[in-house]
């Protein structure tokens, strides 16, 4: 049985004073508690639970009022969109698992991933890093694996807390510096969407032998993102799975899977499974640094909201089948597109059709792999342009949430509200930068992991040496309270020591930092290990002496 077929998964819950308040005159009305953040310039009210010092959900939150309350509510009783935004999901509110959601746990994330933009990932190791076939599959494999790790870790934390990723990263960075980390993962998941949009928006106008420009592909594929992101939850699970049979979850990944099995027997001909990283053997391992670590930037980045789909689990999920199922369906999907894409990489040397394609779009390009297919290449080039789609639509969806972690006036706005003003961005941004895929990609990849790697790293310390080792447990209920989470100063320092370690080892076209030059001839990014080395080294003692003096 789905999971997320519970009716907490896309109603207000009853308990949710947030949006089970009085809906008067006031456009909003705002009260003070522990785990707020507003100035005194607006109204203030009491509650009787307002003395509860443990109390699960605040108590005097931001309300809407008037008018912007009745269209909120009429936006929110559509059929089938998700009314609840970051507020915990408490125990009684869960549904059973059982098998069909653990094999849903890896549905999910094998759809998300087996998708274009994976395939597009691929290409960079011999297009632009000139690095061979054997080279770019061993980076791929090992790549893959190590940071498919992130997003298994942070999902073992949703069925037992309730609580989305970016509340969880509360009590690991403390309630104020953890808006750091909030507004970082808000910027990445766009930058996401954005790339998924570009994508599709190359494929439909591939399809549509550039009757359909790209531009209006990326807004059909903007449009699309917005759609299911602002449903939820619910639309995000039933799209991951098969239209085939919408109750079996084992069925999620077929569609795709067909069109990128076309795609391989139509274009693995063309693979040149013997090709050879070029240049000197300094640059091949500067090369190789670069495109483990754009491998590696590539799925880490779900670590920042590998527990918001689990929210639904019952607590006694176990912790090792959620990081198995998670890891798996992650490595998995990643390591057959990025492959197939290295394939079609090594290929477009040799083909000249595949080489004018690529010269006009990585849309065409997997057109031209279909080449000899006729209408079925097209239509298996919908199928990946649909998949793009589906892999961002939770992106943006947890982008939304994180947007609400912000403080109390940013979650009295609805997330289906986020998530329309994160589709215009991305509409925009993604019709802007059309022509400059291959450019984002190798940029924007690697910057994105200098910060999600000193987080993770902080947080698997926080859970280990301060928790685990010393059987200290979390406290669940105090998501909302800031005097009971870390004072977070410890924690923000270590964070910004390892961003300090990924500015000397970063290898970008715009800047290349000194240690990371004496990789090779022209520097090979390091970034993310050397920020994961200096917040790993500093976190500890700083957190300990924290402990000591402020007691949390």
């Amino acid at each position: 049985m789905n999971p997320l077929n519970h009716p907490g998964a896309h109603q207000i819950p009853e308990i949710d004073v947030e949006k089970r308040g009085e809906l008067k005159s006031a456009e909003i009305n705002v009260s003070t508690n522990t785990g707020s953040d507003s100035p005194d310039a607006f109204t203030k009210t009491s509650s009787p639970d307002a003395s509860s010092d443990h109390h699960d959900i605040p108590s005097t939150p931001v309300l809407l009022k008037g008018k912007l309350a009745h269209w909120n509510a009429k936006v929110e009783g559509l059929a089938g969109l998700e009314a609840r935004g970051i507020t915990r999901v408490l125990p009684e509110e869960k549904h059973d698992g059982g098998i069909n959601g653990y094999v849903q746990m890896f549905a999910l994330w094998f759809s998300m991933n087996l998708v274009a933009t994976n395939i597009i990932t691929g290409l960079l190791g011999p297009l632009i890093f000139h690095l061979g076939w054997v080279d770019c599959v061993c980076i791929v494999i090992f790549a893959s694996a190590l940071s498919s790790c992130g997003a298994s870790y942070t999902a073992t934390f949703g069925p037992v807390s309730g609580n989305r990723t970016m509340i969880i990263g509360r009590y690991f960075m403390g309630y104020w510096p953890s808006k750091i980390a909030c507004i970082l993962n808000v910027i990445m998941q766009i930058g996401w969407g954005i790339i998924g949009c570009i994508i599709a928006g190359q494929m439909i106008s591939a399809v549509n032998g550039q009757g359909l420009s790209i531009a209006v592909g990326c807004v059909i594929s903007a449009l699309c993102i917005g759609l299911i992101a602002t449903f939820g939850i619910a639309i995000v699970y039933t799209i991951e799975r098969c239209t085939l049979n919408p109750n079996d979850e084992r069925y999620a990944f077929i569609p795709q899977m067909f069109a990128i099995l076309i795609l391989i027997g139509s274009a693995g001909k063309g693979f040149d499974t013997s090709a050879v990283s070029v240049g000197p053997a300094s640059t091949i391992t500067a090369n190789r640094c670069s495109f483990f670590a754009l491998e590696f930037a590539s799925a880490i980045g779900f670590s920042a909201l590998g527990a918001d789909f689990y929210v639904y689990y019952p607590t006694t999920t176990p912790k090792w089948i959620t990081f198995f199922t998670t890891w798996s369906g992650i490595w998995l999907a990643l390591i057959f597109c990025n492959i197939v894409g290295v394939g079609i990489a090594t290929g477009v040397a040799l083909n000249p059709a595949w080489s004018d394609a690529y010269n006009i779009s990585s849309g065409e390009l997997l057109l031209a792999c279909y080449n000899g297919l006729g209408g079925l290449g097209g239509f298996c080039v919908v199928i990946l342009a649909l998949g793009s789609i589906t892999n961002n639509a939770p992106c943006t969806y947890a982008a939304a949430l994180s947007i609400q972690v912000l403080g109390r006036y940013a979650k009295a706005i609805p997330r289906w509200f986020w998530c329309v003003v994160i589709t215009v961005i991305e509409l925009v941004c993604s019709v802007a930068g059309r022509n400059h895929l291959f450019s984002i990609f190798q940029n924007f990849l690697p910057i994105m992991s200098y910060w999600v790697c000193p987080w993770i790293t902080i947080v698997l310390e926080e859970h280990v040496l301060f928790h685990l080792v010393k059987g200290v447990p979390f406290d669940w209920t105090a998501w909302e309270d800031k005097k009971r989470l870390p004072v977070g100063a410890a924690a923000l320092l270590a964070w910004l020591v390892g961003w300090a370690g990924a500015i000397i080892g970063m290898s970008q076209v715009w800047y290349q930092a000194p240690i990371a030059l004496k990789i090779g001839g022209h520097g090979g990014d390091i970034g993310a290990w050397l920020s994961i080395a200096f917040a790993g080294v500093m976190y500890p003692p700083l957190r300990h002496l924290e402990l000591k003096q402020f007691g949390r």
